[in-house]
């Protein structure tokens, strides 16, 4: 992928592009970059905060709570309406204190990184033409510890290992993706300086909420350009479907045991199965 400027973000003029998690952050942010790099484009924003929702320039604005999958089917069900989708960017996430269990019966961490996502793909599977971006992270290597026997990581439970191991599932699920014939990358959009980890009181959340990590941290419109560079990028050119990149231009470093297209089949079979969507062989 090419780096640098906005003018990176111009492959996305006339699409249609739904951003998830796109109340603020990275997500608000790539939502103004793509509007201004393609007044013709329509951008459907989704956020969980409706006020906040709304101020984010878009075509359409929707609003769904990833910790409840009847949400995530009512917005699939809203997004009916848009047509063809050119990119699905799969961008709502945060790291979480619990065990929480959610009414669906997954502990959040990995229901709103990673089953959720994957549940809304699945719906819109029929309209999506073109790429799905989804947004992971390098604590998928730095400190997941995945267990295929226990997706959702509740036992013993730990933020920081449960949002890395929901993150080794982003990466999983865009290979998952990739192997049924959509292209598909997932990418670290840095260390960004925004509300991630305000829902944890982990030692993580708490090294974010320093004065010195805020100095240091990139901005959401660095962030956002990253993202926006991506929704831009054409697979094969800019990017290689079915991987997990740690910088623009660069895969990342994924774990022994965290990889490969055997346990992306296992594990996302598995989550089909659960929540009752079809993908076939």
């Amino acid at each position: 992928m090419h780096n640098g400027s906005d003018s990176n973000t111009a492959g996305a003029a006339g699409k249609t592009i739904v951003i998830t998690g796109a109340s603020d952050g990275i997500g608000a942010s790539a939502a103004r970059i793509l509007q201004q790099a393609g007044p013709g484009n329509r951008l459907v924003v989704v956020g969980r905060d409706e006020a906040k929702t709304l101020a984010v320039p878009g075509y359409k604005h929707l609003t769904a709570d990833f910790t409840s999958l009847a949400q995530v089917r009512e917005l699939a069900e809203e997004l009916r309406g848009i047509g063809g989708i050119d990119v699905l960017a799969n961008n709502a996430g945060g790291m979480f204190d619990g065990p929480v269990i959610t009414e669906d019966g997954w502990e959040r961490n990995w229901q709103v990184n990673t089953v959720a996502p994957f549940l809304l793909t699945s719906l819109l599977r029929p309209q999506l033409r073109g790429a799905v971006v989804n947004t992971s992270s390098m604590a998928s290597h730095l400190m997941g510890r995945f267990d295929p026997g226990e997706l959702d990581s509740r036992t013993d439970f730990d933020s920081q290992r449960a949002y890395g191991n929901a993150k080794v599932g982003v990466n999983l699920m865009t290979r998952y993706f990739h192997l049924h014939g959509i292209p598909s990358v997932a990418f670290h959009p840095g260390v960004i300086d925004s509300s991630f980890g305000s829902r944890s009181t982990g030692l993580l959340s708490k090294a974010y909420a320093t004065r010195f990590a805020h100095s240091v941290m990139a901005s959401p419109d660095k962030g956002g350009l990253v993202l926006a560079q991506f929704i831009a990028g054409q697979p094969g050119i800019h990017w290689d479907s079915g991987y997990y990149y740690g910088k623009p231009g660069r895969k990342g470093f994924t774990r022994r045991g965290a990889r490969g297209d055997r346990l992306a089949r296992r594990v996302f079979d598995e989550v089909a199965s659960r929540v009752n969507v079809e993908w076939g062989l």
